[in-house]
């Protein structure tokens, strides 16, 4: 009985969401639904972007514009999609605008790869030269232990 309860219920707020028209406000859980982002990241993502702009009701609760779920889509794909940084990211809006970005969203519109201090980090030259420097360190310390394991065995040649 409990469970038809329960699958009765998911198909209401299935149906519920169905019903909703394009032009429609969505929750923030919708919203991270829609993009494939948890809410906290969309809470984060406000505070780093000024553009994003949810309407606020009592309690705090976010109403989504298609706007602004646009906006936050076209973001999501520079970051994830394309591996751009925050800041490149918020450059790409600073020198574009919000209308580019909100395209970039829906499809409409692409952006290039980009710049060197745009993008993430993993594996360019900066991160590979402090690997290269962390390495070098650890072999020498290993280097060390050996020796301190060579002079110990020596002191007792039973181990």
């Amino acid at each position: 009985m409990a469970l038809a309860v329960l699958a009765a219920s998911d198909t209401d707020e299935d149906a519920r969401k169905a019903e909703k028209r394009p032009g429609a406000f969505r929750t923030i859980s919708e919203v991270a639904e829609d993009v494939g982002v948890h809410q906290h990241v969309l809470r984060f993502w406000e505070g780093r972007f000024a553009q994003i702009r949810p309407l606020k009701r009592a309690g705090g609760r976010r109403f989504y514009r298609p706007d602004d779920i646009d906006l936050i889509k076209g973001i999501q794909r520079l970051l994830h999609g394309h591996g751009y940084t925050i800041k490149g990211a918020q450059r790409v809006l600073k020198d574009n605008g919000v209308r580019f970005v909100q395209a970039i969203g829906r499809g409409e519109a692409e952006v290039g790869k980009p710049s060197l201090q745009d993008r993430e980090t993993d594996g360019e030259p900066e991160m590979m030269e402090a690997a290269t420097e962390v390495d070098a360190i650890l072999h020498d310390v290993l280097g060390e232990l050996r020796a301190c394991r060579e002079a110990l065995a020596s002191l007792r040649p039973d181990l």
